[in-house]
């Protein structure tokens, strides 16, 4: 189960402070979180439970807690053991408004709220991953899951402090690549494997701290995963696009071209593998922080290398009519015909700093800062070949100024830059080179009378983004803001209301995209003279304990002018589909989540039911419906804990998707049964999990509507799992 914030006594003021500890509502509650977060294990992979701690505290840049302007869901530990996988889009998709673009199994990113792309932000402790995988669906995030120590997802209007690609939410990774605290043992190391049938996954990471000295302590970790082909229930081809490969076939039979139509016929009836589906993936990282008094600084440096298979559309011309051979860097060897199946390698060198000063007497307590800087590659080839080249540079910088608090009153005022250089090199460089400075000032301000809480955040953001090779440059300036009212009652229970305003520059891609982009397989047309985009927002919640059930619910609404939206438009360029980026107005509407209730709880035994569920409706408005939103889905799970054991079944089920875009295909509904068996043999310093697990017991069909690969990359099949984590 994961520690959901809004199952806890709650602070919005956690968010602004993008460096360091929570600050909980009240001052009691500051002492036990800070006595708990002293108290509480220093590793990776503990499994933290409400029950020992009270109160869980972030010590890095994203909020565990949030209460008026956002909710909040952190997944560690068992859960995060149980869900991890390579791309950090597949390890949340269990959570309450949450799902995954799956556009391969070497690529995919968050989706939350049916936002994704540039409305999603990502972020390593706080600040953005500074590599291209907002700007493309077949674009990896440069984020191991497999070193991170816990994962929090923030939604709600309140993470436009992180930026105004956060209209939609945020993720935020928590890896300790910067020591966040003082050491008091001689070393602490952490470690986990696992194995998988589905791909004959083979992954293991470990992670090491050391104090040197008093005042200082150092961190490495790495991380290795290989993956084979995935293995697939049933058809690999959607029925529709089946259907059309076969009558193509014929087609081909009739003007008498024979080895054409057995090659449609072999990729439409290919069974039971997904072809060009393997990865494999690297990861190191090391850091050093210095501590004194109530102030630190630290420093980190961190390679992740990832080479993946883009698997083919069948039928789509010359570069997609052969995708039988592995990745490159695995095995791969260009085709006798064509050009040979698309492959990614990606690799990225980041640095990153972080400080906290201790200010003493005057307005503000403490300065934090935080500072990355990102040098990042990405090829993309076809067979052997090279095909096109993305060179980004990345920097990103925050500054806060955190008040004293005056009676019922706080809240933090800091400053952001953000610069972007990109450039793709290639006979397909389908985006013209370009630069992206953005500046921008943000506050957040908090008051309580009694059980009532006023909160008010803002961010102004100045935005350039300019290519010199088109002789194109675009300033914008864009205005953000919410305010929230929450009343909480003696029980614990909180309701909510919270309005806003974002404001979203366009992006480079979005701007400047013209050309064949093998990758994605399309020809993507970007539009130079897109204006920026603007949304209100209103969101109501309850957030609490109703009798023994812990219960989170909101029901949410965006009206957006000038939305950007990547559309097909039933046009063919160069043997590719036509994606262009268009603007509408268009309107949002969803209701997510979540109820834990204790059926049984007799000490040494207890039994939770889990229920969780989203939904989303996206249109413009005419009443068309936007692309790949995904459809209602539920979630129901009996979890059975012991002191060695804890076990869980669970009901996964996807609701068909026929409220389509044109040109969009439809999805089926189906269901993921799925069954895990924790162990954990030992008691008290040390910890060890091992966990055993059945995915899709029943090897169900399943496609992700919101992927664009949905009807030629289905989900796994039936999939055995064996992992286990070591903390000592």
């Amino acid at each position: 189960m994961p520690h959901h914030g809004s199952f806890l006594r709650p602070s919005l003021f956690a968010l602004a402070l993008s460096a360091g500890l929570a600050v909980p509502a009240q001052a009691q509650e500051q002492r036990t979180a800070e006595a708990a977060v002293s108290e509480a294990p220093t590793d990776d992979f503990h499994d933290r439970r409400l029950d020992d701690f009270g109160e869980i505290v972030v010590s890095a840049v994203g909020v565990t807690q949030l209460d008026v302007l956002a909710g909040t869901s952190v997944m560690e530990g068992t859960e995060l053991q149980s869900n991890l996988d390579g791309q950090v889009g597949e390890v949340l998709a269990k959570l309450p408004g949450v799902s995954a673009s799956g556009f391969s199994p070497g690529a995919s990113r968050p989706i939350l709220r049916g936002f994704s792309g540039e409305r999603v932000k990502v972020l390593v402790d706080g600040l953005g991953a500074l590599d291209a995988s907002n700007t493309s669906a077949d674009h990896a995030v440069s984020i191991d899951p497999l070193t991170a120590e816990r994962i929090e997802v923030l939604r709600g209007p309140a993470v436009l402090l992180f930026g105004s690609q956060a209209i939609g939410g945020a993720v935020n990774v928590i890896d300790k690549r910067i020591p966040l605290r003082r050491m008091k043992e001689p070393f602490h190391l952490d470690a986990l494997a696992g194995f998988n049938t589905a791909a004959d996954l083979r992954e293991g990471g470990a992670s090491l701290d050391v104090p040197l000295g008093q005042m200082f302590v150092f961190h490495a970790d790495g991380a290795y995963r290989k993956t084979d082909d995935l293995t697939v229930p049933g058809y690999v081809i959607a029925p529709g696009l089946r259907a059309d490969l076969l009558a193509d076939a014929a087609d081909h039979d009739a003007d008498g071209e024979p080895e054409e139509a057995e090659e449609l016929r072999e990729a439409a009836l290919q069974r039971g593998t997904l072809p060009n589906s393997a990865t494999q993936t690297w990861s190191a990282n090391a850091g050093v922080a210095f501590f004194a008094g109530e102030s630190n600084l630290g420093f980190s440096f961190g390679i992740y290398d990832t080479s993946y298979g883009v698997p083919g559309r069948p039928g789509m011309g010359h570069h997609h009519e052969e995708a039988a051979a592995p990745v490159k860097g695995l095995v791969a060897a260009e085709e006798e015909h064509g050009e040979g199946p698309v492959s990614i390698g990606m690799r990225q060198y980041r640095a990153d700093l972080r400080g906290e000063l201790a200010l003493g007497g005057g307005v503000f307590s403490q300065l934090r800062t935080r500072v990355g800087y990102s040098d990042y590659t990405h090829t993309e080839f076809e067979g052997d070949e090279v095909g096109t080249v993305f060179n980004v540079t990345g920097i990103e910088a925050r500054a806060e100024l955190i008040q004293k608090q005056q009676g019922s009153w706080r809240g933090s005022i800091g400053t952001q830059y953000y610069f972007r250089d990109f450039e793709a090199i290639g006979a397909e460089a389908f985006v013209a080179p370009n630069r992206t400075d953005q500046f921008a000032v943000f506050a957040l301000q908090e008051v309580g009378m009694g059980p009532v809480q006023l909160e008010f955040a803002g961010r102004y953001e100045s935005t350039a983004v300019k290519s010199i090779s088109l002789g194109v440059e675009r300033d914008f300036s864009t205005l953000s803001g919410a305010v929230g009212i929450a009343h909480e009652t003696e029980g614990g229970l909180r309701f909510g209301l919270t309005g806003s305003r974002a404001q979203r520059a366009p992006s480079g891609e979005e701007l400047f995209s013209d050309g064949p982009h093998i990758a994605t397989q399309a020809y993507e047309l970007g539009d130079p003279a897109l204006s920026k985009e603007s949304a209100w927002g209103l969101e109501a919640y309850v957030r609490g304990r109703v009798g023994l059930a812990d219960v989170s619910f909101a029901v949410f609404q965006n009206w957006f002018s000038d939305y950007i939206y990547l559309n097909e438009t039933g046009l063919e360029e160069d043997e590719l589909p036509v994606f262009a980026y268009q603007q509408g107005d268009a309107n949002y509407f969803g209701i997510e989540g979540e109820v834990s209730l204790p059926i049984i709880d007799s000490g040494p035994f207890r039994l939770i039911a889990d229920l969780r569920g989203d939904y989303v409706r996206a249109r413009l408005s005419d009443g068309t419906p936007l692309p790949r939103i995904p459809p209602l889905s539920l979630l129901g799970a009996l979890e059975g804990k012991t002191e060695h054991f804890d076990g869980r079944v669970e009901v996964q089920w996807f609701g068909s998707q026929t409220s389509t875009a044109p040109f969009e295909t439809a999805t089926d509904s189906f269901a993921f049964v799925n069954a895990s068996l924790a162990w954990k043999p030992l008691r008290g310093g040390n910890n060890l999990t091992i966990l055993f697990q059945v995915d899709n017991i029943f090897d169900a069909e399943g496609r992700r509507h919101a992927s664009f690969t949905k009807d030629f990359v289905p989900l796994a099949g039936r999939n055995f799992k064996v992992s286990a984590r070591l903390s000592l």
